[in-house]
């Protein structure tokens, strides 16, 4: 197909078709100092919905077994994926071995004074920070961020400038949000609180995980928009 004809076909498609929010979606310009978030989850929620990965549509996952909520807007980062890297960078942070990512996007926890009351929506956010969580051997890392411009948390740099007691619910809610009532066993554990140095680095490390696996997608919307390769992908 004639190139001019193939750009003017992908240009036209997505104008006219929602894109994709872990394909589709740019993780930004600016990450891993700032990042695009996409948000499936809000405080509200009583039932934990999630990316279909292949529709890109909003599913329910589960409705949620106890009374606890997410006490931040919760959601994953477009275009990262947790492979290889990310898992060795875990297995080194926790001196264990054989560990490997849990095989999905990064996750991303957003705090805003605001009151969002639905989720299906696109946020840009600061990392300042995030939770090693282990699940089952593997790494399902939490970046703990701000919402841009935001009048309360919006300054925030820092892990270091959250109060110890909204950690502490973070800590509680993504130890407890998967516990089957009445069961004894708990998968999950929290190893670490890290700060916003070594968020930028598991998102850098989420990057390349993402395009060591679907390169081949930002290669074609690159194509389209007639758009150079990002360094990031030239390094990858």
């Amino acid at each position: 197909m004639d190139q001019t004809l193939e750009a003017a076909l992908w240009k036209m498609m997505r104008t006219l078709f929602k894109a994709h929010p872990w394909h589709g979606v740019s993780i930004g310009a600016q990450s891993p100092m700032q990042v695009t978030a996409y948000i499936e989850i809000v405080p509200t929620d009583a039932v934990k919905y999630e990316l279909d990965k292949t529709t890109g549509h909003l599913k329910v996952d589960r409705p949620q077994k106890y009374s606890n909520h997410c006490p931040t807007l919760y959601g994953l980062i477009p275009q990262t994926y947790c492979g290889s890297r990310v898992g060795a960078f875990c297995a080194e942070r926790t001196g264990r071995t054989a560990m490997a990512g849990d095989g999905d996007p990064l996750d991303i926890c957003v705090l805003t004074e605001k009151p969002i009351h639905h989720s299906d929506i696109l946020v840009q956010a600061i990392p300042i920070g995030g939770l090693r969580m282990v699940d089952s051997n593997e790494a399902d890392d939490k970046i703990i961020a701000v919402l841009r411009g935001d009048e309360v948390y919006g300054e925030w740099r820092d892990i270091s400038e959250c109060p110890k007691n909204l950690i502490e619910r973070l800590r509680h809610y993504f130890l407890t949000y998967k516990e089957i009532p009445g069961a004894t066993d708990r998968h999950t554990e929290i190893t670490h609180v890290y700060d916003a140095v070594e968020a930028h680095r598991v998102i850098q490390l989420s990057r390349e995980d993402y395009l060591a696996a679907y390169g081949e997608f930002e290669t074609l919307l690159n194509r389209a928009l007639g758009m150079e390769p990002s360094a990031q992908s030239m390094h990858a």
